[in-house]
């Protein structure tokens, strides 16, 4: 297994002084997910829960939807070219029986960054009809906006790789009281929300559908494709949203909430799941 950290040499420069230090950095390295043997997609990752991010990656795909459809996920032996050793980069799931098998040669197949996904109405579309878990826009929760607020810091507080490193991404899984049930970080804010959907498939926890998931960066179509797929109710982004996450907010009923900063946010898409002071749903 990699190291989700690494040291580097670097020259200083602090109001004309100069001086060299180590510096400790994210580590980043790809992750190659196969499906029952056959290459599916390359992701660059931080190392760590490597088997939540495939899970995640696979419902987001459409693929998985219970913890029951995964028979297995292993790290595959001798992955490196000089067979010097497992480098920990290959991930197979191997689905359980009876479980569809998707035409790889027709899904995305390719090297996947921070800015991946489809783009267009085909994509609202698509994801539309293939998830297993679309929010209700007439169920629970109801979030109090002052509540909302307070997640932020609750967030930061809890990313201790950040705290050493201040490159990283992270995701958190909220109960609708502001219980913080899960955080990940990762290089890729799309990594990061992978594993906590993948964390959570494991465990037998979909639909997510009375959580808040908060990501630290903005909110693009492929983390609201991700939170529609897993049946998260309400999306929350510290900086700004897509037209295309807003788009695909308003068709599938997600709450989504950009600019989450202190008292003040953008609602975007399902207000009707806030409430401010007494109960008070916020209207448009």
């Amino acid at each position: 297994m990699g190291r989700v950290t690494e040291r580097r040499r670097v020259i200083r420069i602090r109001d004309g002084a100069v001086s060299a230090r180590p510096d400790t950095l994210v580590a980043e390295e790809p992750l190659e997910i196969r499906l029952n043997g056959r290459p599916l997609a390359v992701t660059m990752r931080t190392p760590g829960d490597d088997f939540a991010l495939a899970a995640g990656f696979l419902v987001s795909e459409g693929v998985l939807g219970a913890a029951s459809d995964v028979r297995n996920i292993v790290y595959c032996a001798g992955a490196r070219d000089d067979g010097g050793g497992n480098t920990y980069n290959v991930v197979d799931v191997q689905l359980a029986p009876g479980v569809p098998v998707p035409d790889i040669t027709l899904e995305r197949n390719v090297y996947t960054t921070s800015s991946c996904g489809l783009c267009g109405k085909a994509s609202l579309d698509a994801v539309r009809t293939s998830t297993r878990f679309a929010p209700d826009e007439r169920s629970a929760p109801r979030i109090p906006v002052e509540l909302l607020s307070e997640l932020p810091d609750r967030l930061r507080a809890a990313q201790r790789v950040f705290e050493r490193t201040g490159g990283l991404h992270a995701a958190a899984l909220f109960s609708e009281s502001g219980e913080l049930l899960d955080v990940r970080e990762d290089v890729g804010r799309h990594n990061a929300v992978d594993k906590v959907v993948g964390r959570a498939l494991r465990e037998d926890r979909l639909p997510l559908g009375r959580t808040v998931l908060l990501v630290s960066g903005r909110a693009s179509f492929e983390l609201a494709q991700k939170a529609v797929m897993a049946g998260v109710p309400v999306l929350a982004a510290v900086s700004a949203p897509s037209s295309l996450a807003v788009d695909l907010a308003a068709e599938t009923g997600l709450t989504l909430v950009g600019f989450l900063r202190g008292g003040s946010m953008n609602v975007y898409a399902g207000e009707h799941r806030l409430v401010v002071g007494d109960d008070t749903a916020v209207r448009g």
